[in-house]
């Protein structure tokens, strides 16, 4: 029986796409038992994974290269299971020391680095041929003469109805109507202003949600708590601002009681999907052609305009027309998937 670790990626959204990864090393060798290493807060996301037999968080935070603490973690990890492959999903070379520290026979990543020297299987990553994040973490599942099988699997959160239940008690929302359908707005995106729809569009695609008669939960992190209550004062507090009051775990069950979620292109998009929810993705600096909401019930609106994808945290022109051009109307008059 094969044991395989996976170092993970440090995004909730990159969390969400290497799913296709896991399911491909299940299908090359169903009885594999599959742990992953992650930084605390994408725990969560692999938690409620089927694939996944046991999460470890390391205790790394960015940019940290802590040699001796990576090399007593990696040991740490031997002692307790016997390796037989690991897959390295950062391109940096601290994330692959954590795996050859564990002293596991065969390394499997892209070179990035320096680090081609630790692994065994050093793959070339060629753009053109994956042009997603999604199809690059899951080609690594199978040998590197091998293409890609496609399409790539659709990621699948589990949900914990137990803990959905708690957290709608917790948050007052128990005794709502719940016949009423819930819009879930996500306004965040931790990478940087550039990838967030306007505050004003986003209240004004609540204010018409809330007059059809439909609720209007707002989710995001502490961080986002003050976007959730702006756009909260412009609809006259008729929203539940949730951000900053649901841990990731909580926030992967209240979506999945969404019957649409509108998003930026952020970790909680990728969430949504996840649950199997209808979703509209907006991009603007970012785009879908590298990271698309892999969901058959999500739809993707971009205005794509010559200067996006930038790619940059803030709007270089200053003008940021790729978001406040994209009207609130532009999301009414096109179809859901």
């Amino acid at each position: 029986m094969k044991q395989i670790l996976v170092v993970a990626p440090s995004w909730i959204g990159d969390a969400v796409l290497s799913q296709p990864l896991l399911t491909g090393l299940k299908a090359r060798w169903p009885l594999a038992e599959i742990d992953i290493v992650a930084p605390p807060w994408v725990v969560p996301i692999y938690c409620r994974m089927n694939e996944v037999r046991d999460v470890v968080a390391h205790p790394f935070g960015h940019g940290d290269l802590k040699l001796l603490k990576r090399r007593a973690f990696g040991r740490a990890l031997a002692a307790r299971t016997r390796y037989d492959r690991a897959y390295i999903l950062p391109n940096t070379i601290k994330s692959a020391l954590i795996a050859w520290f564990a002293d596991i026979p065969e390394l499997v990543a892209y070179r990035g680095e320096a680090r081609a020297w630790l692994l065994s299987d050093c793959r070339t990553l060629d753009k053109a041929r994956l042009p997603t994040m999604a199809e690059r973490f899951a080609w690594l599942a199978d040998d590197a003469d091998r293409p890609l099988h496609q399409p790539v699997a659709t990621p699948a959160l589990k949900i914990d109805e137990v803990n959905r239940s708690r957290c709608l008690q917790k948050l007052g929302l128990l005794g709502r109507n719940h016949a009423k359908p819930i819009i879930a707005l996500c306004p965040g995106a931790e990478y940087g202003p550039a990838k967030r729809w306007p505050v004003g569009h986003f209240a004004t695609y609540a204010k018409q949600a809330l007059d059809r008669g439909e609720q209007v939960w707002l989710f995001g992190s502490k961080a986002d708590h003050t976007i959730g209550d702006e756009i909260n004062q412009m609809t006259d507090g008729r929203c539940e601002n949730l951000c900053g009051q649901t841990a990731l775990a909580d926030a992967i069950d209240l979506l999945s009681l969404a019957s649409h979620v509108v998003t930026n292109d952020s970790g909680l998009m990728h969430v949504a999907c996840a649950v199997g929810v209808p979703v509209t993705a907006l991009y603007g600096s970012s785009s879908p052609n590298f990271t698309p909401p892999l969901s058959p019930r999500a739809r993707v609106i971009s205005l794509k305009l010559e200067c996006s994808p930038c790619f940059e945290r803030v709007c270089p022109l200053g003008h940021f027309r790729c978001m406040n051009d994209l009207s609130p109307e532009i999301l009414i008059n096109t179809p859901q998937p």
